[in-house]
């Protein structure tokens, strides 16, 4: 095994030991015969053309349960109360998933599974959990962090793409879709009252005779006071409403139906005393449905404050009051809880979703929307050319509704009309190369112009701190190379990357523009394998974090785009904790022989077997049957026998495909002999990829035991993905 030993050390060492370098700078099922044979494509869901106008009703019975064999000559569509003939019509089925539920498990011994990451075509439902941090009460938040930890832990299907979203969350809110349970619990953790939103601790001030003034202090209090808190409250509303305005813009670029769940203590839109706000708040409602709308987005609305007393509680009090005006006071807290209602009501009846009310069960709530969202019809139909004409100046909104012409009870949710503006006017102007990098960015899923690869890590170093090591691996032949004099070949290409922290807020970032020029061996060596960026970021404080990345070459304006998830975890809490693993492909040959050269990816070319592949690198990770793959990591805040001065740890391996563990190694003990870290063991194996093992995407897993340690934290794990090819 000291060959072993050797190879990670090597490995480890071009992975981990580069503090140094400077730090990254900041600046749909098929018809039925009688159904009209034209059809689009499920991406396109809600389209408004001159040619097409084409909506997505969900059509239920009068026991709320969807029907689904609903025939052309059965529905009825009405565009400002005139029928329209149907040209398209077919019902999408998204089905059901089986949850899974091993995300956090109770017993903290049980090892996690390595989540399954998916693939576009993969996803069968996208979800936006928005909770309105800067409109919740602190006991409205309570509840929904309860719910939301409950929905992701035992009630979200493998091939659910989610985001948990917080209003007050800043830019990076669309980073957190996925499917990955780690990055939504860290969310969810992350969820918390904001004393200086629109809310207080509970949903209703305690009546007394004599409430604590609101002070302004240009103006003093009084009737001012009122003023200002009642302009204070219509401006939270809008800005809760201008956060979901921008999640429905990050929606707008993925593929199919999307549903955003908004999880708030009430938005309110009209206000007889001020109809300045009203028609302020009034406004952004009516522009943010017309962009859901066209973005293919369905709004949820949910009231977190539940079933609430709005009769006498303990916290009032009569004292110094009349009768009369005691009651005036409850009647007047009655009218503003169903004025708060009004917004989440509006909203979600415009876009065709559910307002989910009174009920104290957030979790209820968020599984009434999902099993809402079983399916949904397209219906479309041909406009008049008149649909787009503008009247003095302005384009007219157009009614929209649906009648189902069968006995019987139904409930038709849909769309309630849109602008005369087709999708092409509305759509903005050609973005910049600095604007689709940036698209590329917030996109949940990678752009594959430019094939890049992201590997980030986690690791430690006593006299830096905690930093994360990442190494993009960029595929040189996806660039547009320039012939120079004397053979030399240039490149030029953008490259941005930003960190993300867990509270949404940008950590770090870098914008260059890069240019490489090469020639000779060395250009044909990169043009063949490729070549490998490094960036490290210091991180300061414990938490989740991602990596966003992005590349546009310059001449042929491809992107390419890849994102990571790591956890940093507070070290000076002395638990067990692991790094980012290092994983390299070496041949059989050479892992017998060991030494640097079975590691070293600058031999040339030729028929030496012991010569490495280059995908089979740390930063690629793509290995070919047959291959020895070494790996190795560091261990920190092992606990030490008092009696041997030595720590007492036992290390084990699995291997996952698609979530199902297909081989597991046995436990070994951990030798530190010649170690004189002992907070900071640097340890290794390898595995054999056999014939037998099928190409695919694979999970290594290695799981750390320290019998010392106390009971809920003596094992640690980390995985890496990596894939075995032909």
């Amino acid at each position: 095994m000291k060959r072993t030993v050797l190879i990670i050390t090597m490995v480890l060492q071009l992975a981990f030991s580069g503090l140094a370098q400077q730090p990254s700078s900041r600046p749909a099922p098929a018809p039925t015969p009688t159904q009209p044979t034209v059809q689009t494509s499920d991406d396109e869901v809600v389209r408004i053309t001159t040619n097409l106008v084409q909506v997505d009703p969900v059509i239920t019975d009068k026991d709320g349960n969807q029907v689904t064999d609903l025939r052309p000559d059965e529905v009825q569509i009405f565009e400002d109360g005139k029928p329209q003939p149907i040209t398209n019509f077919s019902y999408v089925s998204l089905g059901s998933a089986t949850p899974t539920t091993t995300a956090r498990p109770v017993n903290k011994s049980v090892v996690p599974v390595p989540p399954v990451p998916l693939r576009p075509d993969q996803v069968r439902r996208t979800i936006a959990l928005v909770v309105d941090d800067i409109g919740l009460s602190f006991d409205s938040t309570h509840f929904v962090r309860r719910g939301l930890k409950k929905f992701v832990e035992e009630q979200m299907g493998p091939d659910d793409l989610v985001a948990i979203i917080r209003t007050g969350g800043g830019i990076g809110a669309l980073q957190q879709f996925t499917s990955d349970k780690r990055q939504l619990l860290a969310a969810v953790d992350k969820v918390r009252w904001n004393p200086n939103g629109r809310s207080a601790v509970s949903p209703f001030a305690p009546i007394s005779a004599n409430p604590a003034p609101i002070v302004d202090l240009d103006q003093g209090t009084g009737d001012k006071a009122e003023d200002f808190d009642r302009f204070r409250e219509d401006f939270f509303a809008v800005g809760t409403l201008g956060a979901v305005n921008y999640v429905i813009k990050g929606l707008r670029e993925l593929p199919g139906r999307k549903s955003i769940v908004l999880m708030s203590d009430g938005i309110k839109i009209f206000n007889a005393s001020d109809p300045t706000g009203s028609s302020r708040v009034l406004d952004a409602l009516r522009s943010l449905t017309d962009l859901a709308n066209r973005a293919s987005v369905v709004v949820y609305t949910m009231d977190a404050r539940g079933l609430p007393t709005l009769g006498f509680t303990a916290a009032d009090s009569s004292a110094g009051l009349t009768p009369q005006q005691f009651e005036q006071r409850l009647s007047n807290r009655r009218s503003q809880f169903f004025e708060s209602q009004n917004g989440l009501n509006y909203m979600a009846q415009q876009t065709g979703g559910l307002f989910i009310r009174n009920n104290n069960d957030l979790n209820a709530g968020i599984m009434r929307v999902v099993q809402d969202q079983a399916g949904y019809y397209l219906i479309g139909y041909r406009p008049d050319e008149s649909t787009f004409e503008s009247v003095s100046g302005r384009r007219k909104f157009h009614k929209l509704s649906l009648k189902v012409n069968r006995p019987g009870k139904f409930n038709v949710r849909m769309r309630t009309g849109f602008y005369g503006i087709t999708d092409e006017e509305a759509t903005t102007a050609k973005q910049t190369g600095e604007q689709r990098l940036i698209s590329a960015i917030t996109s949940p899923f990678g752009s594959a112009g430019v094939h890049v690869r992201l590997t980030s890590l986690f690791a430690n170093d006593a006299t830096t701190g905690s930093f994360m090591r990442s190494m993009v691996h960029v595929k040189a032949s996806d660039l547009t190379f320039t012939e120079e004099a004397e053979g030399w070949h240039k490149a030029v290409f953008d490259v941005i990357a930003i960190t993300f922290g867990d509270n949404g807020r940008v950590v770090d970032q870098m914008f260059r523009t890069q240019t490489i020029r090469l020639r000779g061996e060395t250009y044909q060596r990169v043009l063949r394998d490729g070549f490998t960026y490094h960036l490290t970021v210091p991180m300061k404080k414990s938490g989740a974090y991602q990596l966003r990345l992005a590349l546009r070459d310059m001449p042929s304006s491809r992107i390419g785009s890849a994102s990571q998830f790591i956890e940093v975890p507070d070290l000076k809490k002395n638990r067990l904790t692991l790094s980012g693993i290092v994983i390299s492909g070496v041949p059989l040959e050479a892992f017998k022989k060991g030494g640097v050269d079975a590691i070293d990816q600058t031999q040339p070319t030729g028929e030496d077997t012991t010569r490495q592949d280059p995908k089979a690198s740390p930063a690629v990770r793509q290995f070919k049957s047959g291959l020895v793959m070494v790996y190795g990591f560091v261990v920190y805040n092992a606990q030490v026998n008092k009696a041997t001065g030595r720590p007492q740890l036992h290390t084990q391996m699995r291997l996952f495909r698609d979530g199902q563990m297909v081989f597991s190694g046995k436990e070994v003990p951990l030798d530190s002999t010649d170690q004189s870290d002992l907070k900071r063991l640097t340890t290794s194996g390898a595995l054999s990829l056999g014939s037998e093992l099928p190409p695919g995407e694979y999970a290594l897993q290695v799981i750390v035991t320290d019998p010392l340690a106390k009971e809920k934290h003596r094992v640690a794990s980390q995985w890496i993905d990596f894939e075995i090819t032909k």
